[in-house]
């Protein structure tokens, strides 16, 4: 019996023998997967992800992954899993642990918003201490808290093979991004880290005054995600002056801070000067006109290399957005750019409605689409930007990494 055939039936196989009911959610999965002609030639990943369904399905739990690691333990074939958004507790989390140590060539592993704690990321982290496979590790949303985000601080500072680590919404604390920005001094293969919504109880952005120092040393971060972190415009300024230093990072995310336009004067002097950054990521703070036109000096006679900016809901009036339209007919690296949620006013629809009718800006690479009504124009919101796709992707198709994902796919590990 071929390769293609045996995925499913020794599913069936592996149930009966360790007397667990199939999951019908399951079982389709796997047929499916004997069906794909490029199956042992480039390997395949698993989607079992509990959302994004038509019809709801039997979410996997800690007892049906017991089953699925012991097909997957003699299929090298499958290099990726997505088993987000599923019931998997700390137990679950012991047999993936097990799994990721003894058998697995995984090279993608995506646990988001399961239900495992600080427990199950021990576990976790320590079969990474010995994996030589995972590449892209994704535990968004999973309440490890501080105690189980010390574990992956640890980690990092052995591991040399993960390039891709997700840990945002997971409640880590002061103590656990001190110890990870200070595990990223050392570690030389870590290429991006999502550290977005920590729980912080101070106001003294003594993390950011880490992560900065840590910024200054290394040479293989490319992508950064800082959300939600209550940072001020002392730690952007604080984060500008390492980056002065750093000539690798790409992608940096700072959305969902206090960021004023004073902060954003220190974001645009070292636009000026960097030669690296690509992706800027402001979405959800309050820079607004004066700090939209920091940005757009900066990007109109120095900076090309910046290629993506998101600015939406920054309290921008058509004085700052008719600034950025500007520049964008000059800077022509500018790609993407994304601005629901300021103050349009009759300039900014038509300028950027000009930008779209030239062919300058493409819808794909922007959040707003112009229509007209009685010979007026407007803009209308599109479901468009740099995170579209970091909580959820659709089951029926591949997502084009270029058009308006999380990172441009600059991060070059594939879908890994």
């Amino acid at each position: 019996m071929s390769v293609l055939q045996d995925l499913h039936l020794h599913y069936v196989q592996a149930c009966q023998n360790l007397s667990q009911p199939e999951n019908p959610f399951i079982a389709p999965v796997l047929q499916e997967a004997n069906k794909n002609d490029d199956i042992s030639s480039k390997g395949i990943t698993l989607k079992l992800a509990g959302n994004n369904h038509l019809v709801p399905v039997l979410r996997v739990t800690d007892d049906d992954l017991g089953v699925l690691v012991s097909v997957l333990g003699q299929a090298a074939f499958v290099t990726g899993l997505d088993l987000a958004y599923n019931v998997l507790t700390d137990a679950g989390a012991k047999t993936m642990a097990t799994f990721l140590q003894e058998k697995s060539t995984l090279r993608y592993l995506n646990l988001m918003f399961n239900d495992i704690g600080a427990s199950g990321a021990e576990l976790i982290a320590g079969a990474l201490h010995r994996n030589e496979s995972l590449v892209h590790l994704r535990m968004t949303g999973n309440k490890i808290g501080n105690q189980g985000g010390m574990f992956f601080a640890s980690m990092l500072k052995i591991n040399s093979t993960l390039e891709k680590l997700d840990l945002g919404d997971c409640d880590v604390g002061l103590q656990c991004l001190i110890a990870i920005a200070i595990a990223l001094t050392q570690n030389k293969s870590l290429k991006a880290i999502n550290l977005n919504r920590p729980l912080l109880s101070n106001q003294q952005e003594e993390t950011t005054v880490h992560i900065a120092r840590m910024l200054r040393s290394n040479s293989s971060l490319l992508e950064l995600h800082l959300g939600k972190h209550e940072m001020k415009n002392f730690g952007v300024e604080r984060l500008c002056e390492a980056l002065y230093e750093n000539s690798s990072l790409r992608y940096l995310d700072l959305s969902c801070n206090n960021i004023t336009c004073d902060g954003v004067k220190f974001l645009g002097e070292l636009l000026k000067r960097n030669q690296t950054l690509e992706i800027l990521d402001l979405n959800a703070n309050r820079i607004e006109d004066v700090g939209a036109i920091y940005l757009s000096e900066a990007l109109l006679t120095w900076n090309r290399t910046l290629q993506a900016l998101s600015i939406v809901s920054n309290n921008i009036t058509g004085k700052g957005l008719v600034a950025l339209a500007h520049t964008m007919q000059f800077n022509t690296q500018l790609s993407h750019i994304y601005i629901w949620g300021n103050k349009f006013d009759r300039s900014t629809c038509v300028e950027f409605s000009e930008l779209i009718e030239m062919g300058r800006l493409q819808l794909g690479c922007t959040d707003v689409a112009p229509y007209k009504v009685d010979g007026k124009v407007f803009l209308a919101e599109l479901s468009h930007g740099l995170a579209k796709h970091r909580y959820w992707a659709p089951c029926c198709a591949t997502v084009a990494p270029g058009a308006a994902n999380a990172s441009l796919d600059i991060v070059a590990v594939s879908e890994y």
